[in-house]
């Protein structure tokens, strides 16, 4: 990595990135309709197709109804101990009775929360989710209209919820990136109860099943999320894992069959992980280069970086990276610690360049009358700005 400290740049105008996307010379051709494949820390999308394209989520939906739940609990409004009326709605279009996925609840029985959760995510339970709604909003529709209101709060522009099941309704759509802004969310929010989804089986009812996502029996640290299916949808995975520290999340959608979510996801983490790198290169506060000043006390001041700054790359581009200290000067005083004067860019071989503000480290008075003839007479004959 080279860094480099450039005066007198001619100005040019900065657009601030929330996070970047690559574009590596050889991108990875998966099977589905949706992708979307993200590092976690920085936000940095690593691959994407169709990622905001409004797509029926089948059972991923499941993670807002978990998330309403889970949201509750944290709250304290509801406990893992409380037991939830399971009706004959329930039963009928989301149990034994309805021939999908079902945690096999019986009509008017009473169910403890912290099995609904396990009937959700691990068994993939209609009547687990409807039991949910039932009990928390008095209806299925009531529930459906929270879970999209929550889902705006949490910046999901691109859902809307009918039911708390995922099955179809052509008024039932998420995008795959509105998928992965939830998974961080469960991840982020309730990091207690995140680990539910790693557990590969569970047995209510005397009936014993095994969570669907395949990533989980493959050795490379996944630990959740949430598969789905229906006809209209295909085969889709929402899916985070964590390797040496660092985790990706993953959506993908519209695969052909189970065989190919199982492999065409596996193949997706695997590239992710292994073509990309996270970098830490500078920490908040630190001095990132010095700037020459213009008519002022002192003759320079420190560039300081407001953030700590970590970077997403392609393995490859680490060793071609350049970092820069660009500005505009000398830097002309009276400047005013804190002020933005400079910017960080960061450029390597395929990534786009990264940009970030360096303020001002000290305050530097203007020089008074006499200081300034002289700093002008010193520019004129030498090309140089004097000192004090």
């Amino acid at each position: 990595m080279k860094f480099k400290t450039f005066l007198r740049m001619e100005f040019v105008t900065v657009f601030w990135l929330a996070f970047a996307i690559w574009q590596p010379a050889q991108a990875l051709d998966i099977a589905a309709r949706q992708v979307l494949l993200i590092d976690y820390q920085t936000w940095t999308v690593l691959e994407e197709k169709g990622a905001d394209a409004a797509m029926p989520p089948s059972s991923m939906s499941k993670l807002m109804t978990a998330y309403m739940l889970f949201d509750a609990i944290h709250s304290g409004a509801i406990s893992l101990d409380d037991e939830f009326q399971v009706s004959e709605k329930a039963w009928r279009e989301g149990g034994a009775a309805s021939g999908g996925s079902t945690m096999f609840l019986e009509p008017n029985t009473r169910v403890r929360v912290e099995d609904i959760l396990r009937g959700i995510i691990i068994q993939s339970g209609n009547d687990a989710c409807i039991v949910v709604a039932e009990n928390m909003a008095g209806s299925e529709e009531s529930f459906a209209i929270e879970m999209t209101e929550k889902a705006l709060d949490l910046g999901m522009t691109g859902s809307n919820f009918t039911n708390a099941t995922g099955l179809p309704d052509p008024d039932h759509y998420m995008t795959a990136r509105d998928l992965a802004v939830l998974a961080k969310h469960i991840i982020v929010d309730f990091p207690d109860y995140y680990s539910l989804y790693k557990e590969t089986e569970f047995t209510y009812n005397e009936i014993k099943q095994f969570n669907r996502n395949p990533l989980l029996y493959r050795p490379g640290g996944a630990d959740g999320l949430k598969t789905g299916h229906t006809d209209a949808a295909g085969y889709g995975l929402t899916a985070s894992a964590l390797r040496d520290g660092r985790r990706l999340i993953m959506v993908a959608n519209g695969m052909e069959s189970t065989k190919a979510r199982s492999e065409e996801t596996a193949r997706l983490m695997d590239w992710g992980f292994r073509n990309f790198t996270n970098q830490d290169l500078f920490r908040a506060g630190e001095v990132v280069s010095d700037a020459e000043v213009w008519l002022g006390l002192d003759d320079t001041i420190p560039l300081i970086i407001e953030e700590d700054i970590t970077v997403t790359i392609p393995r490859r581009a680490w060793r071609t990276m350049e970092v820069k200290a660009a500005y505009e000067g000398p830097i002309a005083a009276p400047i005013q610690q804190g002020a933005q004067v400079a910017k960080l860019v960061i450029t390597g071989d395929e990534m786009e360049p990264l940009e970030y503000n360096l303020v001002a480290g000290a305050s530097v008075a203007k020089l008074g009358f006499v200081g300034r003839i002289k700093a002008v007479a010193f520019q004129v004959l030498f090309g140089l700005t004097s000192g004090t």
